[in-house]
């Protein structure tokens, strides 16, 4: 005969928490976990957490463990750092997991089991890990011109996704109704800027685990005065020329002083120098160099013999003689 089943009203795990829990990195959080036994239950509590495994076919990771007014640890340092029952007895109804310095490997499905026999129950909560996101970069695109369009833009380089940007002026003033501002990217662009729309402009960036702002402030410049401008480049092409015009002065003045120290120092050199010495032109007339040299001793002779008296005279044209037959006979 088959042993009688009997229905029982056991133990009841409570979730006031939702099933989904959002937490940033680096903070500490507590997954609840509050239990009610039955008057029926008259067996030791026994609690268990573990991390589900995305795989149905693998097993799950034990954690931690509460039996018989004991905690127990299970899988290694490693994996339960952090880990600890946030009351200190579990045993009063309270099983709740706190986990501390959360990183982004803590996101994961966690289970809390509560026995108390014949009574036992469960409940499944979902942890997501995100990164806050960073301070942004605020930055204007555009000349800040009345009547031009200008950008403001901001960024930040860390913070898990979605991130959203939203801007808003800092005094109580609403936004420019010519302004267009997107949410994904942090672009506020106005398109017809008036001096009205000048002033401090804040962007806050936020996700589901943080939010950071920048601020910037927007100016209204007028246009510049196109006359002035004009003048201002006429007076700058003046001045070029001024300075042109002096420089080829300058230059002239010291070219012309340069050739006029270099004729002075010609005539110097002209006025120290002596007349060059001069030298019997030699002809060539087929004779030889001794020819040649006795024609001019003759010259010679013939110019002495103008002034010598008659004795000499006569001694003169005896060797003038000699030296000439001499000549005749070499030849």
């Amino acid at each position: 005969m088959s042993p009688a089943l009997r229905c029982t009203q056991g133990l009841k795990v409570t979730w006031t928490g939702p099933q989904t829990i959002q937490r940033a990195e680096g903070d500490t959080v507590t997954l609840a976990c509050s239990y009610t036994p039955s008057l029926l239950d008259t067996g030791e509590i026994d609690i268990e957490w573990s991390v589900l495994s995305p795989d149905t076919t693998k097993k799950d990771q034990m954690l931690l463990s509460y039996t018989r007014g004991t905690k127990y640890y299970h899988g290694g340092p490693r994996v339960t750092e952090g880990f600890s029952f946030a009351a200190g007895d579990p045993s009063k109804g309270d099983a709740s997991l706190s986990i501390a310095q959360l990183s982004r490997d803590h996101s994961s499905t966690y289970q809390c089991k509560v026995k108390k026999s014949p009574g036992v129950d469960t409940r499944k909560v979902s942890l997501v890990v995100k990164v806050k996101p960073s301070v942004p970069r605020c930055w204007l695109e555009g000349g800040e011109l009345v009547g031009e369009a200008v950008s403001l833009h901001c960024e930040s380089s860390e913070g898990s996704t979605p991130l959203t940007y939203k801007w808003r002026r800092e005094s109580k003033d609403p936004l420019p109704a010519a302004a267009t501002q997107d949410g994904a990217t942090g672009e506020l662009r106005i398109n017809n800027h008036t001096q009205r729309f000048a002033g401090i402009y804040l962007c806050e960036v936020n996700n589901a685990v943080g939010a950071e702002r920048c601020r910037i402030s927007l100016r209204a410049n007028k246009h510049p005065n196109r006359s002035a401008v004009i003048g201002g480049k006429v007076v700058g092409s003046l001045l070029l020329i001024f300075i042109f015009l002096v420089f080829a002065g300058v230059l002239h003045w010291k070219l012309k002083d340069r050739r006029h120290h270099e004729e002075e120092f010609s005539n110097e050199i002209r006025e120290d120098v002596g007349p060059p010495d001069s030298r019997p032109v030699s002809r060539h007339t087929g004779r030889t160099p001794q020819t040649a040299y006795n024609w001019a001793d003759q010259n010679d002779v013939r110019t002495f013999h103008a002034s010598a008296t008659g004795e000499d005279k006569q001694r003169l044209e005896m060797t003038a003689s000699t030296d000439t037959q001499r000549d005749a006979g070499g030849l």
